[in-house]
């Protein structure tokens, strides 16, 4: 049988490129205050791991092993994530005069958003590090994909949420055993509780961007994707942003597939929508900046998306722009609107933050930013059971 090793090397810097042992325990780089990536020795993890040989593999983002981090097969947490339906919106399609429109359906994966796909790894890598306790700020869905793969860790994870984070997301911190402190105030201001915590030894951050390994998670996505397509990228994918890690995941997995020889150089069009009510990204994009200025009085029905500063802006933008792809907002009523409309057109109920993709691609096709006969996903990035207040 062959043992699947992981062909991780080093990190690097996102901003200088210095690159850093992987095999410490890191959240930002020390020089400079930004994202660490992983790297990997694509010669080696290619011996093993080829196109045919996924076949014989189980359906979850380990399939993946060697371009992931986690070296010891006994630390791959593991509740069943990954490989989420690709599916074929052929009524809105219709709808909207399209011939090829698809949404990855990350409502199905554990907890019930593509957020489980981060913690999946930055649980996992942490556990094989040695890493005691875990806290996390979060908006919704990261907390409680943190306190499941805790859970399954056995680590103590402390949750930082606004005061206004929904019901059901409570509910389901303390069924899964965390610590949960209710914080006046948005995302940003439970990052800086999380940050005492960690000057005062008492857990390590797992925040967006701030360790080198939810990033590795999100990457899947991008893999996923062309396996589902039969290698064939599709021509533009429309992404809701927040912290933005599924879009700086998916850049970096299309560069590896190509490192691998599984995908050649033609890349998707990278779409980065957002709410009006919190623009940081979209703003900076329009206005040619390489990072992005904190969003002041942050507010959306789109928790995930009310995030007005994101760690690894520079990051996206790189990739919004190398993509020839483009950043734009739409509004909370048209975001509750395509909710209802995806609902009923697909039989999907999607979180805010996914019916925002939906919303974007009106605005796309009426201004020929996207074509009708192209080949486009829409990232339905959670379920929308968790947010009923919102449709009823």
């Amino acid at each position: 049988m062959i043992i699947v090793k992981s062909a991780l090397t080093h990190l690097e810097c996102g901003w200088t490129g210095e690159t850093y042992d992987a095999d410490r325990v890191w959240n930002l780089s020390p020089a400079a205050g930004r994202p660490l990536l992983a790297r990997y020795d694509v010669a080696a993890a290619g011996a093993t791991l080829r196109r045919e040989a996924l076949r014989e593999r189980p359906a979850t983002l380990w399939r993946y092993a060697e371009m992931l981090p986690v070296r010891d097969p006994a630390c791959r947490l593991t509740l069943g994530e990954g490989f989420t339906p690709l599916i074929r919106l052929e009524h809105l399609g219709a709808t909207l005069g399209m011939e090829a429109l698809y949404a990855k359906d990350e409502g199905l994966i554990p907890t019930a958003s593509f957020k489980a796909r981060g913690l999946c790894l930055a649980v996992s890598r942490a556990l094989e590090l040695g890493v005691r306790a875990l806290a996390i700020p979060t908006a919704g869905n990261a907390g409680s994909a943190m306190a499941a793969y805790a859970a399954k860790a056995g680590l103590p994870a402390a949750i930082f949420a606004p005061r206004d984070v929904p019901a059901p997301f409570l509910a389901e911190y303390r069924a899964l055993g965390a610590e949960v402190t209710l914080v006046d105030g948005l995302i940003s201001d439970c990052a800086r509780l999380v940050q005492e915590g960690v000057r005062e030894g008492r857990w390590f951050d797992l925040s967006t961007l701030k360790e080198p390994y939810r990033v590795e998670g999100k990457k899947t996505m991008g893999y996923e994707l062309a396996e589902q397509f039969d290698w064939a990228l599709p021509d533009v994918i429309i992404y809701p942003t927040g912290g933005g890690t599924g879009i700086v995941g998916m850049w970096k997995a299309f560069a590896e597939m190509e490192q691998l020889g599984w995908i050649d150089s033609r890349r998707p069009r990278l779409i980065s929508v957002q709410s009006a009510g919190c623009a940081p990204i979209v703003r900076a994009f329009h206005a040619g900046a390489r990072t992005a200025e904190p969003w002041s009085g942050a507010a959306t029905i789109a928790d995930g998306l009310r995030v007005p500063a994101a760690i690894g802006d520079f990051l996206i933008l790189d990739a919004l722009r190398e993509s020839g792809g483009t950043a734009l907002t739409v509004t909370d009523d048209e975001i509750r609107a395509a909710m209802l409309e995806t609902g009923r057109a697909e039989g999907i109920f999607v979180a805010p933050e996914a019916a925002a993709t939906l919303a974007a691609l009106r605005h796309l096709l009426a201004a020929g930013a996207v074509r009708p006969g192209e080949r486009v996903v829409l990232f339905f990035t959670g379920s929308g059971l968790k947010y009923t207040h919102l449709v009823s």
